[in-house]
């Protein structure tokens, strides 16, 4: 069988904070929301959509989008997704489908001014499957 491809960009503002966490080895992760808006037109009647996306960064690429983003941020982020699954205490399975990031471009100016590209690989042993 051939490999598949998954491959995602998007451009977006985030719509908070990022989260930073540590997994259990020290290795630094964040969380952060991006929102992407669409126009597009229906019967010729103009309409806008949003659609969100859970992005996860990690390593140095989690310390600087802590450092230098925040909410109303505009990013570029290139990167795959990933669907994790869990099981709530109430024994209910929860899934979420996440963007983890393997390229993170800040595109406010004051936030991109000297900044370095972001790219790179993320190590597999680095990502929890466990909320």
């Amino acid at each position: 069988m051939a490999d598949g491809l998954n491959r995602v960009e998007i451009i977006g503002n985030l719509g908070k904070d990022p989260e930073m966490r540590y997994t259990a080895n020290g290795t630094p992760m964040t969380r952060f929301p991006v929102a992407v808006g669409r126009t597009f037109q229906v019967d010729g009647e103009r309409r806008e959509e949003t659609e969100w996306f859970n992005v996860v960064t990690w390593n140095r690429q989690a310390e600087l989008t802590q450092q230098y983003l925040n909410k109303g941020s505009k990013v570029y982020v290139e990167g795959r997704l990933s669907t994790r699954s869990w099981d709530t205490p109430e024994g209910q399975k929860r899934y979420m489908t996440e963007l983890i990031a393997t390229r993170v471009i800040f595109l406010d100016s004051r936030q991109a001014a000297g900044m370095p590209d972001m790219g790179g690989d993320v190590d597999p042993d680095d990502i929890p499957f466990e909320p």
